[in-house]
């Protein structure tokens, strides 16, 4: 395989962080509505911008 293009590598950090945010975000909107409260959609749009941001930086984050 060749090396990936800078498109390539966006998109996919792109996608990562995005769907960090919807997954826990969809997660802590079921919660919310399934305990009836509503601090966690926030608590988990902030833990999947935390986790994408890991993700990547953990995959993209070292130069070789």
């Amino acid at each position: 395989m060749g090396e990936q293009s800078g498109t390539d590598t966006g998109l996919r950090v792109f996608s990562i962080l995005i769907s960090g945010v919807a997954f826990y975000g969809g997660l802590g909107w079921v919660l919310d509505r399934w305990l009836q409260t509503s601090w966690l959609l926030p608590l988990g749009i902030i833990a999947g911008m935390a986790a994408g941001i890991y993700l990547v930086i953990a995959r993209y984050g070292r130069s070789e």
